[in-house]
């Protein structure tokens, strides 16, 4: 992300750094740390300036957003900014775009979406900048398919993502459909495609990052917000929505399943179409960012 500015007017913190010390005292704060990462840099960043925070994480970050009033809604005064990444980062980003999706998938909502976009564009790289109950269904779109094809790779013995696409699609497809299903209950506001149009959106997706490994990581924010769905479901005594996915975290991946259940666009600014200075934090994917900026 830095280098997406060569101007080199953003600022890059390191791990032991703050915003309130080191940061820019305005603009937009570019998150990219893990996931579990996360709460302890919200807890320390200012609360005047967490409406600035620019989250780039897979998973479900709802619930965090709605602990600290982050909320991804125009009326919330304190809305921050998610990114929903398919690009590879890199000294020259790579916008992983499909056959279905040439013009790419990559999108941005809230405060800082668009001057997100324009320093991503700026680079080569599409982002869309949706309303929101679009960008909600796509948000989840991408949830589903992380928590479906890692689930399907690691039942067949930990094969690649194309190889969950090409050899193991039975799988990946009834898994696609349940999770699908499960958000749309649990979404009723969000704006999802056909049930054939998702499923061939997200195998397209695998086809165009055929060598990503797959491996069950970081259950609280994929997989297990489905699994919460299910177990609230049984708790209720009703069906389980998605039950080969609950059936085959318990057979395939043990380890990670806890012993119970736990777990329209902003109004414009007048802004100058311009790279906006931002403060950004953690991984490879910070100092890309940053050289996008060319002022």
């Amino acid at each position: 992300l830095a280098a997406m500015n060569p101007a080199g007017t953003d600022v890059v913190l390191e791990p032991w750094q703050t915003v309130a010390s080191h940061g820019l005292p305005s603009g937009p704060i570019y998150v990219c740390t893990r996931n579990d990462e996360l709460e302890p840099f919200i807890e320390k960043t200012p609360a005047d300036r967490r409406k600035d925070l620019v989250f780039f994480q897979n998973g479900m970050l709802d619930p965090l957003f709605q602990k600290y009033g982050l909320q991804l809604n125009p009326s919330n005064p304190n809305a921050s900014t998610q990114c929903l990444v398919y690009f590879a980062p890199g000294p020259k980003p790579k916008d992983n775009v499909t056959d279905l999706n040439p013009e790419g998938l990559t999108a941005a909502f809230g405060r800082h979406a668009e001057s997100l976009a324009r320093r991503l564009r700026s680079a080569g790289l599409s982002c869309k900048v949706p309303v929101e109950v679009i960008f909600q269904g796509m948000m989840l779109e991408k949830l589903i398919w992380i928590s479906s094809f890692m689930l399907a790779g690691v039942k067949n013995g930990e094969v690649t993502v194309g190889e969950v696409e090409k050899d193991c699609t039975a799988d990946v497809t009834v898994l696609i459909q349940e999770l699908l299903a499960s958000c749309r209950d649990a979404n009723p506001f969000a704006l999802f495609a056909s049930d054939a149009a998702v499923t061939a959106r997200l195998l397209a997706y695998g086809r165009s990052v055929a060598h990503f490994p797959t491996a069950m990581k970081e259950f609280p924010w994929r997989n297990g917000y489905f699994w919460d769905i299910s177990q609230a479901a049984v708790s209720e005594g009703k069906a389980d929505p998605a039950p080969t996915h609950s059936a085959w975290l318990k057979e395939y991946a043990p380890s990670v399943v806890p012993s119970d259940s736990s777990v329209a666009m902003f109004a414009a600014t007048g802004e100058p179409a311009r790279i906006v200075p931002a403060t950004i934090i953690g991984g490879g994917l910070a100092k890309g960012l940053a050289a996008m900026n060319p002022a």
